[in-house]
């Protein structure tokens, strides 16, 4: 168990990211999306972690389902709300006004079934709402009882800094993986400093460090990655020769690249709490065993030495998303 933050609630050391059940990998079975919740909670998982925008409501509903019959106590629920979206899915901005927060969790109570979710968190910074706004709105919503923690997503150390001095962050959902270092260089130091959690997804960086990626692989329809620039042409293969450099690396030590890839995050601090997005029961399976990986002095530097900061080719999301993050400003 790792706690997020000073003051953030007690999780599992890993959490489970539930979006690709609903939205944005392509078709996912719901059977064997709730199947895997379950093979999760059994097996010690905690931490459940969604956005109110995942198959536009879908996941939460989803999530309810997976939960029937279990006790709310035993699971910490992680909200992400905010983003904007049309009926095909376009990305159309993010809305952090305190009326929109209120009507956002409002409806995610309804959907989830339950009286507060655990961590609930602006999806992206909204650039037209002062942060103080939103989180003094949510602040609002965790004194009537129906947020325990807030966190944020994807801001950068100023915007951390001027959020916690509102109300006390719990933690920061980041993309953090061997192929996606840049929160190192200030927003890692910042939380550390303040004694703000972080929860890392993209580990696997969207399956490119999964080992089951290949160059002749072609993305299911509705699947983001096939407008991905590190999914796409020469620096696919740039990437997946980096993965198969971690092969070698896993092999010697009779794991998966996966295991390896999630076992180097959970060694990059207590204060770090990865995020697997798996959609089937296997994979879950594989990402659970990484917490029995225990890296040495000398794996973690053949892994430097193998990957280095900066070595991804492409950025992690499409230009128009990648505008919207403050955690690139």
């Amino acid at each position: 168990m790792r706690t997020l933050g000073n003051g953030g609630p007690v999780v599992s050391d890993l959490g489970l990211g539930c979006m690709g059940m609903s939205d944005l990998y392509g078709p996912a079975d719901a059977s064997e999306s709730i199947a895997t919740i379950h093979a999760a909670l059994d097996a010690g998982i905690t931490l459940l972690d969604t956005g109110d925008f995942y198959g536009m409501g879908h996941n939460e509903l989803l999530i309810r389902e997976a939960l029937q019959g279990r006790s709310r106590d035993d699971v910490r629920i992680s909200v992400k709300f905010g983003a904007q979206r049309d009926y095909d899915g376009n990305w159309l901005g993010y809305d952090g006004r305190p009326a929109a927060v209120k009507t956002s969790l409002a409806y995610t109570l309804r959907r989830l079934g339950t009286g507060h979710v655990d961590v609930y968190r602006i999806a992206r910074v909204d650039p037209d709402v002062p942060i103080e706004e939103t989180i003094g709105a949510i602040a609002e919503e965790v004194q009537k009882g129906h947020v325990r923690h807030i966190g944020l997503s994807e801001a950068g150390a100023d915007t951390i800094r001027r959020a916690h001095a509102v109300h006390p962050i719990a933690d920061v959902q980041l993309e953090y993986s061997l192929l996606s270092r840049g929160i190192e260089r200030a927003i890692l130091p910042a939380c550390r400093e303040l004694g703000i959690g972080i929860t890392a997804y993209g580990v696997l960086s969207r399956g490119l460090l999964s080992g089951h990626w290949s160059k002749d692989r072609e993305p299911a329809a509705g699947d983001f990655r096939a407008h991905s620039p590190r999914f796409s042409g020469d620096n696919l293969a740039h990437n997946l020769a980096l993965v198969e450099a971690l092969r070698a690396l896993a092999d010697a030590k009779g794991i998966t690249v996966a295991q390896l890839a999630i076992a180097w995050v959970l060694a990059q601090g207590d204060d770090i709490v990865p995020l697997i997005g798996a959609r089937r029961r296997e994979r879950l399976a594989e990402a659970l065993d990484a917490l029995g990986v225990r890296l040495t002095a000398g794996e973690l530097a053949g892994i430097e030495a193998a990957v280095p900061r900066d070595a991804a080719a492409g950025d992690r999301y499409a230009a128009p998303q990648m505008a919207m993050l403050d955690s690139e400003r």
